[in-house]
Order: C-alpha cells, then structure tokens, then sequence
C-alpha cells in the first residue's frame, strides 16, 4: 500500500486522462487479484490435476499397449515354435504311418502270393489229375478203338 500512497501522492493527476489513479483503481486491483487466487483454486489447480490425471492415464495406456505389443510378439514367436513342433510331429506320424501302412501292404501282398502259389499248385494237381486221367480213358477209348477197328479189318479179311 505503501507504493499505491506514493503514486497517489506523487504522479500528478490528469483530469482530462483515461484511466485516472485513485481509491477505485486500488479496489479493482485487489478484486482482480482476488478473482485470479479463486480461479486459480476454482479452476486452473483442478484443470491441470484433470490434464495431469489424463496424461498419466494415457501414459499407462501406452505402457499397456507396449507391453500388449510386446506380449503379442512373444506369444507369435511361441505359436511359431509350436506350429514347427507340430508340423514336424506330424511330419513324423505320416512318415511312421506311411511306414507302417506300406509293411501292412507288403505282408498282404506276400500272404496273397502265398495263398495263389497254393492255388496255382492245387490247380496244377487238379490239371495233372484230369490229364491222367484222360490219358487213362484216352487210353482204354483208343485201345478200344483200335481192338474195334482190328475186329473189323480182321472179319473183313477172313470174310473175303
């Protein structure tokens, strides 16, 4: 207040002036700082706790996203572990099954092998039982035959 006396006292006052010094510009300085303390408390301390509370808020989720992203790439790294793991365990079944399945096949294919060589001699004896046994009739038929045919020229002959 002391400064605001000296002003007063000292500065000589215009009449004719805009803005003159006096009593009301003193109370409308300490209404003016009055105003900017309770807009200070009222809402510049509460806009910046806000804007400080929304900065912090983004930041974390920033950090979740990064640890998000982070996590994401790791747990691709594993799936692609897991998936080469898979795909050679599978490649390893499908070569075993293909292994066990061409063994399977051979061993039909020799019992099939075996069981037509049976066949093939069973038939084989069938066949050489009915040849002898043509041979045989073949041949009673043809020693008949031939008795007939002996008969015959034989009658003809001691018949003329």
């Amino acid at each position: 207040m002391n400064f605001i006396s000296y002003i007063v006292n000292h500065v000589k006052i215009n009449e004719s002036a805009l803005i003159t010094i006096n009593e009301t510009l003193v109370v409308q300085l300490i209404s003016f700082l009055i105003f900017l303390f309770l807009i200070n408390r009222i809402m510049f301390r509460p806009l910046c706790n806000a804007m400080q509370q929304r900065e912090k808020h983004i930041d974390g989720l920033t950090n979740g996203i990064n640890n998000s992203k982070t996590q994401l790439v790791k747990m691709n790294k594993e799936l692609q572990i897991h998936e080469a793991e898979a795909i050679k365990e599978a490649s390893q079944r499908k070569d075993s099954l293909e292994e066990d399945g061409t063994r399977h096949a051979n061993e039909i294919i020799e019992k099939a092998r075996k069981e037509i060589q049976g066949l093939k001699e069973e038939s084989q004896q069938y066949i050489d039982a009915q040849i002898k046994q043509a041979r045989t009739s073949l041949k009673k038929e043809s020693e008949n035959l031939a008795v007939k045919i002996i008969e015959k020229i034989l009658d003809r002959g001691m018949a003329q």
